[in-house]
């Protein structure tokens, strides 16, 4: 048993430490996404539907440059141990299923599909208080706080309110994400690995995924967004498709496209370049 924990343990801790790496240095992005798709925090000097830059701006006049990390303790408190669990439940199930051979494409997809709905239905609570963090809508204080406010007006409903766009928006994405990026690595010749350009290629071959499957699962985002924001105008999924539909057309099912697309593929490239060098370093490949 112990030996069966060992690498699991391994494979938690190296993707838990990837994620730390990656969720502090893009946290900015994340932010501005969030102001990007909230139409209250969307209008600034008069203007509204003003863009990335002139919200970066405006955060860090009226906030200084501190404020660009607003949102930091409930995004670690997600990131940490939602990037370890995928990480770790991958391991697991490629290490039972795929032990001797490279899973095919839709194998792939399969694998990050359920990788990530173990992990975003766990950690669906701190998704809810990170977005509402970095909205500049609440005023919560503190994670404690939140969660206890959250709980005292919306009940447990409140906590995990816009899980099926997260799961629509993160499952897709992961197994997309985990194809594409297995997909480059076939392309890359073997002997590239035993050089001192292995993480390089691993981060390009990141970056090439996570373009690919950020502007597919956009849309899922802007509905995560709304309905963890304003809880009380949607009453479903289909309810905020026709509000957004009907309000902005098909363009706002992409607003944040830019930021979002920047920080996951950055994000979940670093987080893999790095999960890649601490598990040869753990002895795990």
């Amino acid at each position: 048993m112990e030996q069966k924990m060992y690498p699991v343990l391994k494979a938690f801790l190296a993707g838990s430490l990837s994620g730390t790496c990656s969720t502090v240095l893009f946290q900015p992005l994340d932010l501005v996404k969030t102001r990007l798709q909230n139409p209250a925090t969307n209008y600034i000097n008069g203007r509204n539907g003003v863009g990335m830059v002139t919200i970066f701006t405006n955060i860090i006049q009226k906030e200084q440059i501190k404020g660009l990390w607003k949102g930091m303790t409930p995004s670690l408190s997600r990131c940490v141990p939602g990037v370890g669990l995928y990480f770790c439940t991958l391991d697991v199930l490629k290490t039972n299923f795929f032990s001797d051979t490279t899973p095919r494409p839709l194998e792939s997809i399969g694998l990050g599909v359920v990788s990530r709905c173990i992990s975003g239905i766990i950690m669906i609570p701190m998704t809810v208080i990170k977005t509402r963090f970095e909205s500049g809508v609440y005023g919560y204080q503190s994670v404690n706080q939140a969660i206890k406010e959250i709980y005292r007006t919306e009940g447990l409903k409140g906590m995990t309110c816009g899980l099926v766009p997260t799961l629509i928006r993160d499952a897709p994405y992961s197994g997309l994400y985990l194809m594409f990026y297995t997909e480059c690595k076939k392309l890359v010749p073997k002997d590239l690995y035993n050089s001192p350009y292995t993480s390089p290629v691993h981060f390009t071959c990141g970056l090439t995924a996570g373009i690919l499957s950020s502007i597919v699962t956009q849309p899922a985002d802007v509905l995560k967004t709304k309905m963890q924001l304003y809880p009380h105008k949607f009453s479903g999924i289909w309810s905020v498709i026709v509000y957004v539909n009907t309000k902005y057309g098909v363009r706002g099912y992409f607003k944040g496209v830019v930021p979002r697309m920047l920080r996951r593929t950055l994000v979940t490239a670093m987080a893999w370049t790095v999960y890649e060098r601490l598990t040869n370093t753990f002895g795990l490949k």
